[in-house]
């Protein structure tokens, strides 16, 4: 079976890298880096959009010349901050299992490219993908479902369960037609009752039983 992942606030908590690199290009401007609390909540529809928010969040005149400036320097800050991203409980042991037992593992974020690669590479994921599609690789990013179908038929295509964290990764799922795990213990900004999804888990563990389910399309009672 086709199992795809999101990265941040999913397999990782890469907040605290994300608040470095932001901190770094707000001191170049004179102003006060972000909080944990702030960056967490700009996580989610790529690179672009989470400068636009910081910028917004300290009072940055958002031009189009400034917002490339800053965006092409948070970028290259966030490349090489990945020194303080962790795995979520349980994670790693479950891709691996996951791995073993013969499922294709595909990767899909809207996290830019070449950050994505450079957390991979730290975290040691990558002999675990079968595919990667990130930010910029094609012309549109999560929401739309092209990144996840896209990602889908580089697995090879056929039934797929997508594993996310967020409003951006459900609506994605949903627009895909593609069944959907979430994970309650990312960077999620509404109830879990107000979100789409099949099942919903708080813990890795939990995560091989959904697949058993999805693969035979056994979907959770507590379908939204």
């Amino acid at each position: 079976m086709n199992i795809v992942f999101d990265l941040d606030g999913t397999l990782i908590d890469s907040a605290p890298d994300i608040q470095s690199a932001a901190s770094v290009v707000l001191s170049q401007c004179g102003k006060q880096g972000l909080t944990l609390a702030e960056t967490r909540g700009f996580i989610g529809e790529g690179a672009g959009v989470f400068v636009s928010r910081m910028m917004a969040a300290r009072d940055i005149e958002e031009t189009q010349e400034r917002h490339t400036k800053l965006n092409k320097e948070f970028v290259a800050q966030y490349e090489i901050a990945v020194d303080k991203a962790q795995f979520y409980p349980g994670v790693f042991d479950v891709l691996m299992a996951l791995k073993a037992a013969g499922h294709r593992l595909g990767l899909c974020t809207n996290k830019p490219e070449a950050p994505a690669r450079a957390v991979i590479r730290h975290m040691g994921l990558e002999q675990m993908f079968d595919a990667v599609l990130a930010g910029g690789m094609i012309a549109s990013r999560k929401p739309e479902p092209e990144m996840l179908l896209q990602t889908i038929e580089y697995l090879g295509g056929g039934p797929a369960l997508f594993v996310g964290d967020s409003e951006v990764d459900a609506e994605a799922a949903k627009r895909a037609g593609v069944m959907f795990a979430l994970y309650s213990e990312g960077y999620r900004k509404n109830p879990v009752s107000e979100m789409h999804y099949d099942w919903v888990f708080n813990d890795f563990d939990a995560l091989q039983g959904i697949v058993s389910e999805a693969a035979v399309g056994k979907v959770s009672p507590a379908t939204k």
